[in-house]
C-alpha cells in the first residue's frame, strides 16, 4: 500500500513539473509571437484551456495542452490567441483577427 502511495506521489511531482515547462514554453512562444508582429502580450502570462492525450506520429502517448493568451494591437481590444503542444513540443499559435491601426490584419 505504501509502495502505490509513494508511486503516486512520485507521479503527480512529475506531471506537475511537466506542467510547468509546458507553460514555460507557451508563455515563451506568445510573447515571441507578439513581438514579431508587434504586439502587446497582455497579462505576460498564458492559460490552459484543454487538456488531453494524444499520439504522436510514432503512435506514442503524449500530454496535449492548448493553452490561450491576449494581445492587444493598440492597446483598445483584447483578442485572443492560442499556443498548442504536443509534450513540450510545439504544434502552432494561433491569433484571431486583429485590427493595427484601423487597418484589418490576417
Amino acid at each position: 500500500m505504501e509502495l502505490i502511495i509513494l508511486i503516486l506521489m512520485i507521479a503527480i511531482v512529475i506531471y506537475w513539473l511537466d506542467s510547468l515547462r509546458a507553460k514555460e514554453i507557451a508563455t515563451l512562444n506568445a510573447s515571441q509571437a507578439c513581438q514579431k508582429l508587434l504586439l502587446e502580450f497582455l497579462d505576460d502570462t498564458v492559460v490552459i484551456k484543454k487538456i488531453r492525450l494524444r499520439r504522436n506520429i510514432q503512435g506514442s502517448l503524449m500530454i496535449y495542452r492548448d493553452y490561450e493568451f491576449e494581445f492587444a494591437s493598440s492597446g483598445e481590444f483584447r483578442y485572443k490567441g492560442h499556443v498548442r503542444l504536443l509534450g513540450q513540443y510545439v504544434l502552432d499559435v494561433d491569433m484571431e483577427r486583429y485590427q493595427f491601426n484601423d487597418i484589418e490584419a490576417e
